[in-house]
């Protein structure tokens, strides 16, 4: 069964959404009572980078819910339009003031009940001076043997660094 949503009126002409199942063996999905437009409630795409820099990775503390004052790389939300590996490239410069390059891909992770869909680079450091931009209160670098597991903001944060590290 879907879960409950916030949205209830067709964006198309305002007649209210209604939870239906279109096809067998489907999700139940959101269609208009009025136009039958159907409502899809897409994921979220996030791209973020493990970036090795002096020995260790950087991260940054978060400013911002959710995870407010714990650890991850730095990422966000690809914007409609904009090229995944861009979004990640955009989303370093502000949370850590680097210029980075995209290297290779590191994994793409999901959780069932999750919206958001994160993809994870490896990212050289080009260039700029690691400092926490507005959505982060402090940028670091942390050796390998000293990341702070417990600390760690998402479950894709911790995956992605053990599956970085694995290689």
């Amino acid at each position: 069964m879907a879960q409950p949503s916030e949205f209830r009126f067709c964006p198309r002409c305002g007649a209210a959404l209604l939870l239906r199942r279109l096809k067998p063996g489907e999700p139940e999905r959101l269609a208009c009572s009025g136009c039958g437009c159907i409502f899809f409630q897409d994921p979220k795409l996030a791209a973020c980078t493990i970036c090795p820099l002096d020995g260790g990775i950087v991260l940054v503390r978060r400013a911002i819910e959710p995870g407010y004052g714990k650890w991850v790389f730095p990422g966000g939300y690809v914007d409609r339009g904009e090229a995944v590996a861009a979004a990640a490239i955009r989303e370093t410069l502000e949370e850590t003031s680097l210029e980075v390059a995209i290297r290779e891909l590191v994994n793409v992770y999901s959780y069932p009940g999750n919206a958001v869909v994160v993809v994870v680079y490896v990212a050289q450091v080009l260039g700029g001076q690691l400092r926490a931009g507005d959505e982060t209160l402090e940028a670091r670098v942390f050796p390998p043997a000293a990341l702070p597991w417990p600390e760690l903001a998402f479950p894709s944060t911790e995956e992605a660094l053990r599956d970085y590290l694995r290689r």
